[in-house]
């Protein structure tokens, strides 16, 4: 910093230096470059498993290659590595402007950096090896959720040390939700990862059933809220001002805007869980906070489009405007649909369908797409003191994406809606019209179709992008330290004169705001969580419930690494239509052994709660070897790997262990004799499965182990016996 400046004074008369500081745009670079990259690797493996809803075998009977392992490699791809990486370059740019000051520590910068990128590569590796801890969009292991932790703490210290050495005096509301997004995704993170390990790639959640529900989505919504929202959110009420050349529309909006969403939106994850085992309590709290939540977040739409008044001509023709208005727009049409498909009669139509996949992508695409390729135009030319290569190009890249995600979501949205229908439906005589699952799957493959058109539309435009930034830096030069003269505001004297907003109490004061914040969030995790998640005695039990055996419990492992809770849910509502089709309601004292739980949230093949007895051996045998042999025109995948891979006994002794750890009732020693008990069991199988001809059955393979867990499934209870449904 040069020492040998002058000084100026403000309006009051009072001194402030005029310093000379550089801004590091080479950590805004990187960020930026791996989240183009990143996005067009993820936008890429989701065309592949879009395609695999109506191609089966697309890509061949490759284990690693397989929908269940690909389709959580293409969320994290998007979610972590295209926005993650687009929230931190949009954070290390206007964070340093907004304080006028250098980032804190560009050695924290780097860590961060290359440990979220590591943390990418590692997920990119262990995911299609089928190393997941089975929670949606938490199925990182937990090696890598404690290195994701510590990188994200590296990020929080970088973030709070350059606040806290700002030189102005009140932090500008893009960065309440910056600090808002640090604080309360640590939270989420640790708390819904919280798991005893077997071994260094093996863990099961310390929670259990109804309670891991209920954690899982007070983390899972929330993630959403706080990762997808709150810092894009901030990156809106930074960048939309500076590329439209005009002031916020209202600062008291902004205040009440952020301070209503990160109270109200805690409270509305149970809104993902309604009709299913969790207490009713919990459920209507989401209900009603989840219908609060319209308030604010059509505050916020309102607050950015209007900052736009005065500017529509720019709008017409600066391509980083026309991102930033589509992208506010499907904000704000994602956070009305959210409330409303929490309202129970809504949900009772929507949820578990493809309607839910429309929503998702509706907002990830065009809010969270829309605002990072509209940084990246506004970013780039700046930063390498260019011109933009082609507005053009910009112009095509954005009507590919909208027409994209348009050609995605309608055909999803009214899928959905005829998905559900179909599986409600019944006869003048009682019956259901569509007694068959697959029925109602084979309606909707032509929307199927579509999805992957859209998407390919959309991965296009994002090439088109990716080139037309590529010709702007290379027509430039990146400046990786922007010398900038700014006043040291904070060196000024407060004038006792001027009387202040009273928000401008918390702004001065970072360590105020950041526990007003905290104390603001935890309110709704605490009420949900600690009677719910804390207090087992709160989940009825069943005394016919009793823990999986050693070879159950093995077949369920490999049910979650395979990844079929993603098609398959385990969770039959209390509506007529599905207790027809699959057999008496589930009930919460059924789950009190599922480290973690299975019910899902999407159902592309049936419910398999109450599957158990309702098929003999052979048929599971031959179904996942080849599902069109027992079910015509099913889009299910095979799993041929299974009937060749032996089963790996070296950690169910362990496996036990950790299950008595968190409660589950086995035997004092009976992990000792549990590989024996295993393979007594697996031997049955194979003889049932030889009885019906099935010739060269080897009871060591996997495919018998999960053969057993399937046919344990819903057995505890007694089913329906005049139950009738067939897949």
């Amino acid at each position: 910093m040069n020492e040998n400046v002058p000084s100026v004074q403000n309006a009051n008369g009072n001194n402030a230096r005029v310093e000379t500081i550089a801004y590091d745009n080479n950590i805004v670079r990187l960020f930026a470059v791996a989240s183009l990259v990143w996005g067009l690797v993820g936008f890429l493996v989701g065309i592949l498993v879009a395609i695999k809803f109506y191609l089966p075998e697309f890509l061949g009977g490759i284990d690693f290659l397989s929908f269940g392992r690909l389709r959580p490699l293409h969320t994290n791809a998007v979610i972590f590595a295209f926005a993650g990486n687009a929230i931190f370059f949009g954070v290390y740019y206007s964070l340093q402007r907004l304080c006028k000051a250098r980032m804190f520590s560009d050695l924290l910068s780097k860590i961060h950096f290359y440990g979220w990128q590591f943390i990418i590569v590692v997920a990119a590796i262990t995911l299609p090896l089928g190393i997941t801890s089975g929670k949606e969009y938490a199925e990182l292991e937990f090696p890598v959720d404690i290195l994701i932790a510590l990188v994200w703490v590296a990020f929080g210290v970088n973030m709070m040390g350059t606040i806290f050495k700002r030189r102005e005096k009140h932090m500008y509301v893009a960065i309440w939700f910056y600090i808002a997004t640090f604080l309360t995704v640590a939270v989420l993170h640790i708390v819904n990862s919280f798991a005893i390990p077997v071994s260094f790639l093996k863990s099961y959640s310390m929670y259990a059933g109804v309670q891991d529900a209920l954690v899982q989505w007070w983390y899972g919504h929330n993630a959403v809220a706080f990762f997808l929202t709150t810092p894009f959110l901030g990156i809106m009420y930074y960048f939309v001002p500076k590329a439209a050349g005009r002031p916020v529309y209202s600062y008291r909006l902004s205040i009440i805007h952020f301070w209503a969403l990160i109270f109200l939106y805690i409270w509305a994850g149970p809104h993902h869980l309604l009709y299913t085992a969790l207490p009713d309590w919990a459920q209507s709290l989401g209900v009603v906070f989840s219908l609060m939540l319209i308030a604010p977040s059509w505050g916020g739409m309102i607050n950015g489009l209007l900052t736009l008044r005065g500017a529509w001509d720019k709008v017409r023709t600066d391509p980083v405007l026309k991102f930033f208005v589509v992208g506010i727009t499907a904000y704000g049409m994602s956070t009305f649909e959210g409330p409303m498909m929490s309202l129970k009669n809504i949900n009772a139509v929507t949820h578990y369908t493809d309607y839910i996949i429309a929503h998702v992508h509706l907002g990830a695409l065009l809010w969270n797409g829309g605002l990072a390729f509209a940084m990246m135009y506004y970013i780039f030319p700046r930063i390498y003191k260019t011109k933009l290569h082609s507005i053009s190009l910009a112009n095509w890249h954005f009507w590919l994406m909208t027409l994209g995600v348009l050609i995605y979501v309608i055909p999803l949205y009214w899928g959905g809606i005829m998905q559900s229908l179909m599986w409600k439906e019944f006869l003048p005589d009682g019956t259901l019209r569509y007694p068959n699952f697959l029925d109602t799957v084979t309606q909707i493959i032509p929307m199927y179709i579509m999805r992957s058109v859209g998407g390919t539309v959309y991965l296009i435009g994002a090439c088109v992008g990716a080139y037309n930034l590529w010709k702007t830096a290379k027509s430039g030069k990146l400046v990786r330290d922007e010398e900038a003269q700014v006043v040291n505001m904070r060196a000024i004297e407060k004038s006792t004169a001027k009387k202040e907003h009273w928000h401008r109490f918390i702004e001065g004061k970072p360590l105020r705001f950041s526990v007003l914040v905290v104390a603001v969030v935890l309110i709704g995790g605490i009420v949900e969580y600690v009677p719910t998640a804390l207090i087992k005695s709160n989940i009825p039990t069943i005394s016919t419930v009793t823990p999986y055996t050693p070879l159950e419990l093995e077949g369920r492992d490999i049910y979650v690494r395979e990844g079929c809770f993603t098609c398959h849910s385990q969770m039959i509502r209390p509506f007529r239509s599905e207790t027809e089709r699959y057999g008496d309601y589930s009930k919460p004292g059924e789950f009190v052994y599922d480290h973690p739980f299975q019910w899902g949230s999407k159902r592309t093949g049936p419910d398999l709660h109450r599957v158990g007895g309702r098929y003999p051996d052979a048929w599971h045998w031959k179904h996942m070897f080849d599902p069109r042999s027992t079910s015509p025109n099913s889009i299910m995948p095979a799993y041929t790997w299974l009937y060749s891979t032996d089963l790996d006994v070296s950690h169910t002794e362990g496996k036990i262990l950790t299950m008595q750890k968190l409660g589950v009732p086995y035997p004092d020693g009976y992990a000792a004799k549990a590989v024996n008990d295993l393979q007594i069991q697996s031997k049955e199988i194979a003889a049932s499965l030889a009885a019906t001809g099935i010739k060269n059955v080897d009871s060591r393979k996997e495919i018998v182990s999960v053969i057993a867990y399937l046919q344990r499934l819903g057995t505890d209870v007694k089913k329906n016996p005049d139950n009738k449904g067939k897949e």
